[in-house]
């Protein structure tokens, strides 16, 4: 407002000066129903809620898949480790016990070729 005299206004300067409160007015009206709009605010609510659940699957899911990884490699290690022992001691054990080794070897020759001749 201007702050001349309300008596000594112009009609000009009165109507520049309702004009003006109009346009507060209506920018304080869509503000209050901005906030008045539940539903938008509830739907603008859920998006986020979503986006945030979306990310932190994200991050999840990436944590995840790197722990496989990481297990999957692990139990490898230990498989190869625990199959080049297991070789170890078969081939240790054969060349400590050497008789007994070439007995089962000739029973189990034996037994095949019996079943190939019964056939």
């Amino acid at each position: 407002m201007s702050d001349a005299n309300p008596e000594q206004r112009s009609p000009e300067e009165i109507r520049e000066d309702i004009e003006q409160t109009r346009e507060e007015l209506g920018e304080t009206a869509a503000a209050v129903a901005e906030k008045a709009d539940v539903k938008k605010q509830a739907k603008t609510k859920v998006s986020e809620v979503k986006e945030k659940a979306s990310a932190k699957a994200g991050e999840v899911k990436e944590t995840a898949a790197a722990k496989k990884d990481d297990v999957a490699d692990k139990a490898q290690q230990v498989a190869s480790e625990s199959a080049g022992d297991a070789a170890q001691r078969v081939q240790q054990f054969t060349r400590e016990n050497p008789v007994p080794i070439a007995i089962a070897g000739a029973f189990v020759a034996g037994y095949a070729i019996a079943k190939l001749r019964s056939r």
